[in-house]
Parts: structure tokens; sequence; C-alpha cells
């Protein structure tokens, strides 16, 4: 057999066996707002653990537990698909959203840590429905697969080759040798800075929901809020929480470990860190000045609003604090172009990523040198450290995909009749994991006029960006399924 069916099917039990005790956890909050919801979410969760369970039934005592790469990306592809169609389950059961092509919208969106939404009038939705959507951000931000392998070492089969399909691409040194450790680690890492910014958040003097919603959708990078106007607050302390956490979550969970470690050093000596952090400086101080000569307002207000959408667009958070596309045309185009950027490896942000823009670069300039030198051996250096030029190759053949991706995209969603600037913002946005773009799909609009067969193009665009094109453009390769 060239795939072990059997723990395939057994692992996307345990995976939907954890979503639908997630899916739990939520009829407490609508039985303690008094709302009638708790019912179709426990119909839900029954329905997502029953199906987990029969999965598992296909286990054997005797189960050959070896997992092959391909298996690999076949659970991770095949398990994001699964949770979107079971995390779907309470919208359409509650009503909330009747139409599942509009409920499989926002559930990929909300796996995959876009923050795109269908929902015209976000609060008026049940507050366990709010809750629910807020969690499968946070279940998407550190990855489900990474979960199972955090809480379920004793299945006794290899992870590494689920974690690399999770996080494909460059990623930062395991914190631990034993890949079950390096997820406990991420994940206790990640629960401490959800609960510490939901503290934060509520001592500033927000609403206990509302904080912790919102600290959830921040440490994941997803930009769910709980209310229409997303982070529109007149409350700077707020806003300036939000932009710490947003971008913690932007950088890579391996230097936030180790800087808590105290070991300083590995931070600010980690190239792609300084130009993360750099590149967020320059960009803001831009867009500062700029608002300062198109809107009326103090320099503080100008900074904060600059310093917000550049780290949400960034990081691939998505939250909005203000109508960036009335801003200035200049501004528009510039904040179009984040949306390709991306946060570091290793973090929560989707995108491109940081360093990814950094070998390009690198590799560019250095082939400039090249020409003239064509005998010199110049390797592509990170942080001092000579970099492998398969890895180089990686990129280079990441960006060229990602170009093509996204341009194909477009041409299919205008062939939707979808305004040309519409379908750029939502492509760009889509594969980036970001949430708001442009055109019909800004900050202060939703994708709820985007025709039936445009959501679910950027539902798989949104998977595609969430597991970094090459988990899923695998699948698609008849290569893959060739016996060997």
């Amino acid at each position: 057999m060239r795939f072990n069916i059997k723990v395939i099917a057994d692992l996307l039990g345990i995976i939907l066996l954890i979503n639908g005790g997630f899916m739990a956890l939520c009829i407490p909050v609508s039985v303690y707002y008094k709302e009638s919801d708790w019912l179709a979410i426990l119909i839900a969760s029954l329905i997502t653990i029953g199906s987990g369970f029969l999965l598992r039934l296909v286990k054997r005592k005797n189960q050959n537990k070896e997992l092959k790469k391909k298996d690999g990306y076949i659970i991770v592809t095949a398990g994001w698909v699964v949770l979107s169609l079971f995390g779907a389950l309470p919208y359409v059961i509650s009503g909330a959203i009747p139409s599942f092509g509009n409920a499989f919208f926002e559930t990929m969106s909300g796996y995959t840590t876009t923050g795109a939404s269908i929902l015209t009038d976000i609060e008026i939705v049940p507050k366990g429905i709010l809750f629910w959507r807020s969690l499968t951000q946070w279940i998407g931000g550190m990855g489900m697969i990474v979960l199972a392998l955090a809480i379920l070492p004793f299945l006794g089969i290899g992870g590494m080759q689920l974690f690399a399909a999770e996080a494909p691409g460059i990623t930062p040194d395991k914190l631990q040798p034993r890949i079950q450790e390096t997820a406990k680690r991420l994940w206790f890492l990640y629960v401490g800075l959800t609960l510490a910014e939901a503290v934060a958040l509520y001592v500033a003097g927000m609403g206990a929901f509302d904080a912790i919603n919102h600290s959830l959708t921040t440490m994941a990078t997803g930009g769910f809020s709980t209310t229409n106007d997303s982070m529109q607050l007149d409350s700077p302390v707020i806003q300036y929480i939000v932009i710490f956490f947003m971008f913690l979550a932007g950088t890579s969970f391996t230097l936030t470990y180790f800087a808590l470690k105290r070991n300083f050093k590995k931070v600010f000596k980690n190239e792609e860190f300084i130009v993360y952090t750099s590149f967020i400086v320059v960009i803001t101080i831009v867009v500062t000045v700029a608002l300062l000569f198109v809107q009326d307002q103090p320099l503080e207000t100008s900074f904060r609003e600059a310093l917000f959408q550049v780290v949400s667009l960034v990081t691939t958070t998505g939250f909005v604090s203000a109508d960036y596309t009335a801003w200035a045309p200049f501004l528009s185009v510039l904040f179009f172009i984040l949306l390709f950027v991306g946060g570091s490896a290793g973090s929560t942000a989707g995108g491109v990523k940081v360093i990814r823009h950094v070998v390009l670069f690198k590799n560019s300039f250095l082939e400039l040198k090249r020409q003239l030198h064509p005998s010199a051996v110049m390797p592509v250096r990170i942080s001092g450290k000579a970099m492998d030029q398969g890895i180089v190759y990686n990129v280079l053949a990441f960006i060229m995909i990602y170009i093509l991706v996204f341009l194909v995209g477009v041409v299919l969603l205008s062939a939707m009749n979808v305004e040309f600037d519409t379908a750029f913002g939502a492509v760009a946005t889509s594969l980036g994991n970001v949430g708001p773009g442009i055109g019909e799909v800004g900050p202060v609009d939703n994708f709820s006029a985007m025709p039936m067969a445009g959501k679910w193009l950027l539902s798989t665009l949104m998977l595609l960006g969430r597991l970094e094109l090459f988990t899923v453009l695998m699948l698609l390769s008849p290569h893959f399924w060739r016996k060997r």
C-alpha cells in the first residue's frame, strides 16, 4: 500500500475529536449569555466527535504506525478541509450563516487565520457562535496538527512529517530534539501570550468577552473581531496593547521563547527579526508623515493609526483601526504592497514571509556580482551563516509560484464579473491570509457580495496560502501519486 490509510484516518479522527471538544467549550458561553445557540453548538459538537470516533474505527491493533512524508502532506491538507467542513456546522445549524457555502468560507477564513468575513452585522450574532468564530482562528494559528502532536505523543507515530507539512519552507531551529516537546513548548507559549493579552485588554477597559475574543484572534494573527468597527476604538491604550501582541505574533515563536529565557543574543543577531522590525519602523514613519499632510490630526494619532495598520497588515492580522483606502492613493498602493510581505517564519503570520524576501534580494544582488566574477563562490548568508543552495532554489520557486497563483486567481475572479481592483485585493488578501484588501473588500467592507463561485475560489486560495503552496500543490502533481 502506497499510503498508510489507517494512520491517516486515525489522525483525522483525532483532529475531529479535538475540534469537537473545542466546539463544546462554546456551550457555556451561550448558556451564560442566555442565548439559544447552545443547542446548535451541542449538535455540531456531537456530530464532529461522532465522526471522529467513526474514523478512528479504521484503526487496528496491529496497524503499521509508520508515517511517510506523503502521508503527512495528505493528513495536513485533508485535515484543514475536514476541519472547515465540520467547523461550518455551528453556523449552519444555528442559522447564523444559513448558506453552507458562506459558512464554509467563514470557517476556512477562520482556520487559515485570514479574517475575511461575509457577516454584515457581527454584533447580532449569538455570543457562543462569535466565540466559536474566534476559536477557529486560535486553533488555526498554531495549527491543529501541531496541537495533536503536542498532547497526543502516545500515538507512537513519527511526527516530523506532519510538522514539516504543517510549516513548510524555511523554519527556525527546533526548541527541543523531540518533535512532541517542540510542539508542547510552542503551544504553552501560545496559550501564555493569549492569556497575557486578554488580561491586559481587560485591565485597559475592554469587556471580558471582547478581551478574550480579541486576544484569541490577535495571537493567531487572524483579525476576527466581535464588533462591526473592528479596532476603531477611542482607547489608544487598547490599540497599543493590540499592536504589541500583533508584533509578537508576527515574530518567530522560537525567538520569543529565547527572549523569555533571556537569551537576547539569539534574538538581536537574527537577521530576519532585524529586517522585520526595521521594515515596520521605516514604513510606519513614511505613513505617519503622509498622514500629517493628508489629515488634520495630532502627531500621536497619525503615528498610532500608521503603526497599527502597518503592523496589522505586515503580520497579516487584518484588524482595522481606520479606513486606510480613504487616506490617499499613494498609501492605498503602499498598503496593497504590504499584503505580499508577511511576518516571520515560525510565527502565526501568513504571507510570503520576511525571510524569503531577504533571501530573494540577497541572491539577486549576488547574481550581479556573479556576472562579474563567474568563478567566485558567493553563497547567500543569513545571520552570518551560508545558506544551502537548495533552500535558495526553494525560495525562488515559492515566490515564482506565489505570483503565478496570484495572477491565475485574479484572472479567474475577474471572469466572474468581479471588478479589477476588487479581484486584485481579494486574491492578494486571501492568498496572504491577511483579511482586508482593496476595492469592494477593503477595510470597512466584507466579502458578502462576492459571487459564491468566487468564495469557493478564495477559500481554496486561503488554504494554499496557509499551507504555503507546496503542501497543497504537491497533491496535484502526478508524481506524488506514482508508486515508487
